[in-house]
């Protein structure tokens, strides 16, 4: 592997998640040597988003997906923009 570049360790709990006819792919991953998760969601149109924070479990992540999901709908993932404004 060439210099600089690490491996991308993907969460069992990354999954499609379809809630009243709406689909979005929930994405939680790191990086092989690092210990903090990252939560990626996209969504049928195209658009995607990268949540702000980073997470110190993938349970974490995913939680933290839900919680927006339970509040909002999956509505609030089809708008373009930053993550960091729905939580």
């Amino acid at each position: 592997m060439p210099d600089g570049q690490s491996n991308i360790v993907v969460s069992d709990l990354s999954r499609r998640v379809t809630l009243e006819g709406l689909t979005v792919d929930v994405q939680i991953y790191r990086f092989e040597d690092e210990h903090e998760w990252v939560l990626f969601i996209a969504n049928e149109s195209g658009s995607s988003m990268l949540w702000d924070e980073v997470f110190a479990s993938d349970g974490e992540a995913m939680a933290a997906f839900h919680i927006v999901a339970e509040e909002q709908g999956l509505p609030a993932f089809l708008d373009q923009g930053s993550a960091g404004m729905l939580h």
